[in-house]
């Protein structure tokens, strides 16, 4: 199989090129240069918001293209157009955002979308935005040859969101930890490594339309997710369970300050870990168990030293220490 991945270098991008790479694929990446790519792929140069920056894709041909874009759909409008009569297939990397929110608890692939988008549209928020991709893909590769991938939370190796890098470095430094009950919560994410491996599968399948992927709701819980933190990290944390009250009433952000974690009982809660996930787990989606999630996120985050990189379209995430002290009553 002949992938071009538009980007490649970071988080999603840059583990569908090593899976596709490992499965023997011809890879082409096009992206601005800024990080190397993976060893074994071919690079194209181009920036797709400048003028004349699809000029190193105007030869070529592939079997799929993988693309993760999450700002201007103006930009995939473009490419996808550009590559049209060259690819087979447009795999288009979105979000379970284009639902219109808040989207409530068993949500299918058929539920409302967010209104107002545009395939032709300057950035605007986050689901407008990856709605108006999915336009955009549609557009020009129609229905029969475009797969739309909605993503829920995703987690693991290359993170560049911060959540799951957040949590463990501050339970590798050990001490009174404020963890949010309740502690059974059902979470749903998705390993980025199972996404690229589905994802690939996807093409290979000749699928199209639209699929909700992540793991089913209650794959793991918030106990299940921070325990195996605390067991990785060398087990020097001591979790402290808090009520969600008490955490709401000392002004934490849910998902912000505390990552990944939200409320029960709340719309929140429902659209951010309540995907029906059927239709793609019928399709083949693995999901892996969320102690190696952690173990490898962990592994990859000490080669970092630490730090992890920080896209800088998203909000650093994370507790105040201050806060965090002050709600366990130290």
């Amino acid at each position: 199989m002949r992938l071009l991945m538009l980007g490649g270098t970071e988080f999603v991008g840059r583990a569908v090129v090593e899976a596709a790479l490992a499965a023997g694929w011809d890879v082409t990446v096009f992206h601005r240069g800024r990080r190397a790519a993976p060893a074994g792929a071919r690079t194209l140069h181009g920036d797709r918001t400048a003028p004349g920056g699809l000029a190193a894709l105007t030869e070529g041909e592939w079997d799929v293209v993988v693309d993760t874009w999450s700002a201007a759909p103006r930009a995939v409008r473009d490419t996808a157009r550009l590559l049209a009569g060259r690819a087979g297939r447009y795999v288009y990397v979105s979000s379970c955002s284009v639902y219109a929110w808040p989207a409530p608890a068993g949500y299918t692939e058929d539920a409302p979308l967010v209104g107002g988008a545009s395939a032709g549209a300057q950035q605007s928020d986050y689901a407008r935005d990856k709605r108006g991709g999915e336009l955009a893909v549609l557009e020009s590769f129609g229905a029969g040859r475009s797969v739309l991938v909605r993503c829920g939370l995703i987690l693991g190796p290359y993170e560049n969101i911060g959540r799951l890098p957040w949590w463990l470095n501050r339970i590798a430094r050990g001490g009174p930890v404020l963890a949010p009950g309740p502690r059974d919560l059902p979470l749903q994410y998705v390993d980025v490594r199972d996404l690229a491996e589905w994802t690939l599968g996807a093409a290979e399948g000749a699928m199209s339309g639209a699929y909700n992927l992540a793991g089913p709701p209650g794959h793991t819980t918030t106990s299940g997710l921070l325990d195996a933190c605390a067991r990785v990290t060398g087990g020097r944390a001591e979790l402290r369970w808090t009520e969600p009250g008490a955490i709401l009433a000392a002004g934490i952000e849910p998902w912000t300050h505390l990552p990944v974690w939200v409320p029960p009982g709340s719309g929140l809660h429902d659209a951010l870990h309540g995907a029906d996930v059927s239709r793609a787990l019928g399709a083949g989606l693995r999901v892996r168990p969320v102690e190696e999630t952690v173990a490898d996120t962990w592994s990859w985050l000490r080669s970092l030293g630490g730090v992890a990189p920080q896209r800088s379209d998203r909000p650093v995430v994370g507790l105040d220490p201050a806060v965090e002290a002050k709600v366990l009553g130290r």
